[in-house]
Order: structure tokens, then sequence, then C-alpha cells
């Protein structure tokens, strides 16, 4: 017999992976999915919008993240948790750990997406293997003065905001 927690949890993947259905077939996305619950009730149910916002980090999760954040008026989701279909890209597991969402569950793993096409780019990156080697960008740390004044932005900034 399942807990209750099992079947709270079981509810809200079955619904992320209802997400990832619906914006496939509505032509949103492709198909991933996510909601974001607080107390046992759902604050927002969202899937991949990519397409339909011509926006490449419109993935689920973070669709998901913004939703929720302007619907309970704040930025910290320590009181969260989200439910993925599939595991978090190296963006969204970004997003989800700077908001602060207390607990992650997914359901596929990233090679489930992989297999059928998808960039192993992430794939790798959720490893932590060849991250840097499979990016198709120069990446470069610049040096000298413009590092400084990149730098020192956080100093001459810190007492004007709270974290």
């Amino acid at each position: 017999m399942f807990s209750q927690q099992k079947v709270k949890v079981r509810f809200s993947l079955t619904k992320a992976v209802e997400e990832a259905y619906k914006g496939v077939e509505c032509g949103d996305g492709r198909p991933f999915g996510a909601l974001i619950v607080r107390n046992d009730e759902i604050v927002v149910s969202c899937h991949n919008m990519v397409l339909r916002n011509t926006d490449i980090t419109a993935h689920a999760e973070l669709i998901a993240i913004r939703e929720a954040c302007k619907k309970l008026n704040q930025i910290d989701l320590a009181d969260c948790e989200i439910y993925a279909s599939c595991e978090p890209c190296p963006m969204c597991f970004g997003a989800i750990h700077l908001s602060k969402i207390k607990r992650l569950v997914y359901g596929a793993k990233v090679d489930a997406a992989v297999a059928i096409g998808f960039d192993g780019f992430i794939a790798d990156a959720q490893k932590g293997t060849g991250l840097h080697q499979k990016a198709r960008l120069e990446i470069k740390k610049i040096d000298g003065s413009a590092a400084v004044i990149a730098e020192q932005v956080f100093e001459k900034t810190k007492g004007k905001f709270t974290l």
C-alpha cells in the first residue's frame, strides 16, 4: 500500500507528465512538463514553451519558476517543491537552485531524451563530463583591467540589495 506521501509524489509527477504531452499536442514546445507545489497545493503547472515563445530558455521548469514567483510575489521558493517530467538540464537545475526550491522530483533520466535525438551535450553536463569539450562556442575569461572592473561591481553594490 502506498503511503500518503508516495501518492502525492506520484500524482504530482503524473501531472508534470500530462503537461509534457499537452505542450507537444498544442505545438508550444518539446515534451517536458513541470509543476511547483507548496503545502501540498499546486501553485503552477507548466510545459515547455520554446516553440510558442521562440525562446530557447522557455523550458518547463523555468516557466514554472517564473510563474510561481509572480503568483506568490516572491523570488524565494524555499517552501516549494518542483516536479519535472524529466531530469532538468543544467540551466533549469541552476534556476531551481537559485530559487531555493527545497525539493526536486523528476521522472525520466535525461538519457531518455537523448535517446530520441535531444542534444547529448546536456546529458554530458548532467554527468559532469565533456561540458566544455563539447561546447560549440569559444569560452574565454577576460583578464587585466576589464576583469577588475567586472569584479568590482560586486563589491561596489553589495550594500544595495539583500540575498
